[in-house]
């Protein structure tokens, strides 16, 4: 399927979000908990039948409501929910649909929290996972049981780059009548996984969504009947665990969502631009936009196109270090900074097997085929980014020198 014909970023300017009293930004909710002018108001609000009423700042507030109606017109889902943290996101989502006895189908390669949680952290609830190259179509299918609740991948893996085929994986999921939840932090706007068939999209939006690196924040986008199941303040593992973003933290996303088109289109200009220079010096790199990418055309058909191929690149160095020095050397020369995380203005880069890929055992990162040299990139919004390869190149050759 492919995405051409969807707009998110005119999907959120179509919004009309005002202050109250007459702002251009919409008011920020100051205010834990909420007034009502009946009790029957009040009790309708605890069941959730009064919409528009606002409870506790826990459960929903005017704030985070409204960028959560921003996520779901980017993603094209009935609703969004908000939380603290992208961790926060996905836990939520693996919590309220798996009970004790459950299984989960995951993506080997997914981000290293991710991964914790499920291989260390759901054992406790007895919730089994197994874990396939989301690549092969066969092995997810085969690694299906009866007591599986859902199939977990991210649309561009983290750190690899592999892209998931949403579609074909919905086809699965929907045969057995079981979730396909899909983490979509690396490619806001370039993918739309629920169009293409998954039933809940996550965010760590403290990446590319925010874009400035100084908010911890996540978001789920679903259906309606999942936002109300997950804030229900008798069952709700959102409502019961506390995981809700802060309203001036929502705010502050809020604005900056609506500049995210924009940002996304530069830092795939500059992926591009640094994944051929990489080519032509011969760098052994992963790029999903260039056609050596094994899920290149997979790609090109359910992207949208206007967005380009990501900010997200790797380069091997085969050993951590060879790439701790690199990183050291870039860092010096004003490429960028060493440091984890992605989506923001700087370039960042960080050596996986040692930083957000760290929590996977060395024999599964060997098993996934992550080199232990392997330097991600996040590209930023460099203006000239020619510039910033020079200063790449540079590194490389005193590496080798």
């Amino acid at each position: 399927m492919s995405m051409k014909k969807f707009d998110p970023a005119s999907n959120i300017q179509g919004l009309k979000q005002f202050g109250e009293f007459g702002g251009v930004n919409p008011s920020i909710t100051d205010s834990s908990t909420f007034t009502f002018m009946t009790a029957r108001t009040m009790l309708d609000t605890f069941h959730g039948d009064a919409e528009g009423c606002f409870l506790y700042a826990r459960h929903w507030n005017p704030s985070n409501k409204y960028l959560a109606d921003a996520l779901a017109a980017m993603e094209g889902t009935e609703s969004a929910w908000v939380t603290g943290s992208g961790m926060a996101a996905i836990t939520t989502v693996f919590l309220q649909f798996c009970n004790t006895g459950d299984h989960i189908v995951s993506s080997i390669t997914t981000y290293g929290g991710t991964y914790a949680f499920l291989k260390n952290y759901l054992p406790k609830f007895n919730i089994d996972v197994t874990f396939v190259d989301i690549t092969d179509l066969d092995a997810v299918e085969k690694a299906i049981r009866p007591n599986t609740k859902m199939v977990y991948t991210e649309t561009m893996t983290n750190p690899l780059l592999q892209i998931s085929d949403i579609p074909a994986l919905s086809g699965i999921t929907k045969r057995h009548n079981i979730q396909l939840v899909v983490d979509n932090t690396f490619t806001p706007m370039i993918f739309a996984p629920f169009l293409l068939g998954a039933d809940i999209v996550v965010y760590s939006m403290t990446k590319y969504i925010n874009g400035k690196n100084d908010t911890i924040a996540g978001a789920i986008c679903a259906s309606n009947k999942f936002v109300l199941d997950i804030t229900d303040v008798n069952d709700g593992t959102a409502m019961l665990l506390g995981p809700a973003l802060d309203p001036l933290r929502s705010s502050s996303i809020l604005k900056n969502i609506h500049t995210l088109h924009i940002r996304m289109k530069q830092h795939s200009k500059n992926g591009m631009h640094l994944a051929k220079r990489f080519r032509d010096i011969g760098l052994k790199y992963i790029y999903p936009g260039m056609p050596d990418h094994p899920q290149y055309e997979l790609m090109k058909s359910m992207m949208n196109e206007e967005y380009g191929f990501g900010g997200m690149i790797a380069i091997d160095m085969e050993t951590p270090e060879r790439a701790a020095t690199l990183m050291e050397s870039m860092q010096l020369k004003n490429v960028g900074y060493h440091a984890v995380s992605l989506g923001y203005f700087k370039t960042l880069f960080s050596n996986s097997s040692k930083s957000t890929s760290s929590e996977v055992p060395k024999n599964v990162q060997h098993k996934m085929g992550m080199s232990p040299g392997l330097v991600r990139f996040s590209v930023g919004l460099d203006n000239d980014i020619e510039e910033t390869f020079q200063l790449i190149k540079e590194s490389v050759k005193e590496l080798k020198a």
